[in-house]
């Protein structure tokens, strides 16, 4: 796969009001996480900040937004909605939730947060993105991603009944499980720093924000042509098996801070 241009980013200029912004990725919702989304219902009722930013991979799958119609769908999107009362909710799609479209934002309450967006605020520039579009050496990945963000293909699977759908995206989520324990950790695919940082550069943004690595870490990074970069890497969310982990990362005049969350 060659390596993407710089696209046409979108430019959003936090309101001056905004004294606190979170971010959160890779929460991959579904109803065998009942913990993990009892979590996410108190972080959302509880967050003192101005706008949250959920960047990618919301569901583990999505099939539609026809799929707002199961229980466990209905119940997300009620919560989120009753959080965007009270704050801005802004949703980016992920490599598991690409066909999330207007009619669930709808329902959540939330504002499309194209991928990638140069978030403005205190003072800076951040580029935001989940991340996978930079993940040069998963090229199978690359390859798949490519096939499905093709209209002809979304067009043609959406005309599918939901139940078959949802039965493939069930077959696609136990592939994906059986390939990631196949593999360590570190040898996951990561963003590559040389595209990233050209992006940086083109976007004028020295932070990087994402997330779908499930790697969280905060360091330099980026290329000559970007002074200081520096990229935050969003954890991903499981409060229902080993290993829990829940971190919001928090931007506010005073900078960059994360917050373990139970």
């Amino acid at each position: 796969m060659g390596k993407p241009p710089f696209p046409t980013s979108e430019t959003l200029n936090a309101p001056p009001s905004w004294r606190c912004i979170d971010f959160i990725s890779d929460l991959h919702l579904h109803a065998d996480l009942p913990r993990t989304t009892a979590a996410l219902a108190r972080y959302l009722d509880t967050t003192p900040a101005d706008a949250v930013f959920l960047l990618g991979d919301i569901f583990e799958a999505w099939v539609g937004d026809d799929m707002r119609t199961q229980p466990y769908e209905q119940q997300c999107a009620d919560m989120f909605a009753h959080a965007s009362r009270r704050t801005r909710l802004f949703m980016m799609v992920g490599n598991r939730d690409f066909l999330l479209g207007a009619g669930m934002l709808d329902a959540c309450g939330a504002q499309h947060l194209p991928d990638p967006t140069v978030l403005s605020a205190f003072g800076q520039r951040a580029l935001l993105m989940h991340g996978d579009e930079l993940c040069l050496a998963d090229e199978a990945y690359l390859r798949f991603r490519a096939q499905v963000r093709q209209s002809t293909w979304q067009q043609a699977f959406l005309g599918a009944p939901l139940t078959a759908r949802l039965a493939q995206a069930q077959q696609m989520r136990n592939a994906s499980q059986m390939h990631q324990k196949s593999q360590m950790p570190e040898q996951w695919a990561d963003v590559d720093e040389t595209i990233a940082g050209q992006w940086m550069a083109a976007a004028q943004a020295p932070i990087l924000i994402h997330g779908h690595t499930h790697h969280p870490q905060t360091q330099p990074f980026g290329s000559a042509q970007i002074a200081h970069g520096v990229r935050h890497v969003l954890s991903d969310w499981d409060l229902d098996h080993e290993h829990p982990r829940a971190e919001v990362l928090r931007w506010t005049p005073d900078g960059f801070s994360r917050l373990i969350w139970r």
